[in-house]
């Protein structure tokens, strides 16, 4: 069995709410929050940090997309959103909001489960997503300042571009530092001396 959630669920109708939490039981999940309307979901989400959203569309106060937008512009949480009826124009609001899946109501727990399992699957490939971008962008970073610094020992050493990085590759490790650190102190220094 996967991994046990901590779910939170935002729902304004008593029974349908005590049903959701019975199935997220019965799924070996844990409801760490319920709340009624949309301002409470958005406090309740917040203050628990739960790692899925059960979220009821028609909510009192604010509506449960309005919900979802003020709750990922704090901590994005990966969220399911429960309607009575389709409606494209919920279904586009909720896909501009980052909601991972849509139920309607009646839900039953074989639905229930698959949601969960393919919001939790979406939520992770978005995470390695929003990591690799973060990757790229250090290494693209490292490499200006790699560049640059090349550039300083080519010109002040009158070094060829293939020698300026191996004696950048030899300084790092004789100082055991990262070729991106060694590069920024050599940045550094010339900008001291160019003065």
């Amino acid at each position: 069995m996967e991994k046990s959630l901590r779910i939170m669920i935002a729902e304004d109708e008593f029974l349908v709410l005590m049903g959701l939490k019975s199935n997220i039981e019965q799924l070996g999940h844990q409801v760490i929050g319920e709340a009624t309307d949309g301002e409470s979901a958005v406090e309740l989400a917040i203050e628990k940090k739960p790692d899925l959203i059960l979220m009821d569309i028609n909510m009192p106060n604010i509506d449960g997309l309005e919900a979802i937008k003020k709750i990922n512009e704090k901590l994005f949480t990966p969220s399911i959103i429960v309607s009575g009826y389709y409606d494209e124009d919920f279904i586009r609001r909720a896909t501009e909001e980052g909601v991972f899946y849509y139920l309607i109501k009646p839900i039953d727990i074989k639905d229930l489960k698959i949601a969960i399992n393919i919001s939790i699957s979406r939520f992770k490939e978005f995470q390695k997503l929003q990591h690799d971008l973060k990757d790229t962008k250090k290494a693209l970073e490292a490499r200006k300042y790699i560049e640059r610094a090349k550039g300083i020992l080519m010109d002040r050493k009158k070094l060829k571009e293939p020698e300026a990085m191996k004696f950048l590759q030899k300084l790092s490790r004789n100082q055991n530092k990262k070729l991106v650190v060694v590069a920024k102190e050599i940045i550094q220094a010339d900008s001291i001396f160019s003065e």
